[in-house]
């Protein structure tokens, strides 16, 4: 099991946590699911749940924010159940200002997690929230990429160029990029990386972007038809049945409160993978 017990390069998926209005019925979901050891929601911590295996930390559950809380989102949107991804960042202040300065808008401006670390939430130039997080205390990810465990997250959107755009010019991204009849994809390098840690999707290739673009966390399920039969099972909806790739073997679901994830099967990988055009 790959334990990480420092603080991640800066522009590097860190850590994930979903917003839902029962936190403890979450938190049931996914401990049935992926074999979490949910633990906390006390005062303290907000109703802030931690999902543990082996006592190392793999993602967190938590309320939704009220709307009122964030005077930047529309009112009549609402705020959705949803999987955040989180960026590490050397300073959630200065990369605040960034944000701003490559056209995002802060949600919640950058705050102490008591001791833990400082973090913001913003969305980026297309509308898709995500949160950074400056480490202190807790690092973020200490489990990943294995069973149960976030091991890819990528953006889906309708404003590809844009996108690109802006988390090269926050994080400095440097991108590869495929391009065929499946998929308009760029996988993204932080600067100093050696290896692609996550990705932006062209869902407006086909003239259907999604109404509210969006991070989606990509979970590690060894075995993934049982995994979605499981799913279905807790009340999970499918939204992509379990289809082979080069990637391995994915799926796309809605959990019972609404919050979308995906299943990946990194064994069972069929087909060549596409040849980067640039």
């Amino acid at each position: 099991m790959p334990i990480r017990s420092e603080a991640w390069p800066p522009g590097t998926p860190c850590w994930v946590d979903c917003q839902v209005d029962d936190p403890v019925k979450a938190g049931e979901f996914y401990a049935q699911l992926f074999g979490w050891d949910v633990q906390g929601g006390d005062g303290e911590s907000g109703g802030y749940l931690m999902a543990l295996r082996d006592g190392h930390a793999i993602a967190g559950i938590g309320p939704k924010p009220a709307v009122a809380d964030l005077p930047s989102l529309p009112a009549e949107l609402g705020v959705p159940s949803a999987w955040t991804t989180y960026f590490a960042v050397l300073s959630a202040d200065a990369t605040a200002e960034q944000v701003r300065a490559a056209g995002g808008t802060l949600l919640v401006p950058p705050f102490d997690v008591m001791e833990f670390g400082r973090m913001f939430v913003a969305a980026d130039t297309t509308g898709a929230p995500f949160a950074v997080w400056e480490a202190r205390v807790h690092n973020g990810a200490a489990v990943h990429n294995e069973h149960g465990a976030y091991l890819w997250n990528d953006l889906h959107t309708g404003d590809y160029e844009a996108a690109k755009r802006f988390y090269a010019d926050v994080f400095g991204f440097d991108y590869t990029e495929y391009d065929n009849e499946a998929m308009r994809y760029a996988a993204f390098t932080p600067p100093g990386a050696r290896h692609n840690a996550g990705g932006i999707n062209d869902d407006g290739r086909n003239g259907s972007p999604p109404a509210r673009p969006y991070w989606l966390t990509w979970f590690q399920y060894d075995g993934i038809d049982d995994g979605v039969r499981r799913a279905e099972e807790l009340g999970a909806t499918v939204l992509l049945a379990p289809q082979d790739g080069p990637f391995g073997r994915m799926a796309i679901l809605a959990a019972p409160q609404g919050e979308l994830f995906a299943l990946l099967d990194p064994s069972e990988v069929v087909g060549d993978m596409p040849e980067p055009t640039q």
